[in-house]
């Protein structure tokens, strides 16, 4: 499991603590490819409207599997202290 969230915070991938609503992932997702939390919010549900329910299984499963972002600058300060 930490295999998973060290690969997605290597690239950039971490749910927004201070930008997210819910879980942070869909600000997080938004971060990572260049856009306004807001922004992929809506296409979060426009996404939803065209496949509906698809999202409503891969949100908890992003949420589970992202790391939030204070949790990789914390592990970064801890590498950097070594």
């Amino acid at each position: 499991m930490d295999d998973i969230r060290s690969a997605f915070a290597r690239q950039g991938l971490v749910r927004s603590s201070d930008a997210g609503i819910l879980g942070g992932v869909c600000a997080g997702v938004g971060r990572r490819i260049g856009l306004t939390p807001w922004i992929a919010r809506l296409l979060f549900v426009v996404l939803l409207m065209v496949l509906p329910g698809s999202q409503l299984l891969v949100y908890p499963v992003l949420w589970f599997l992202m790391p939030a972002d204070d949790s990789v600058a914390a592990a970064v300060d801890n590498t950097r202290d070594r």
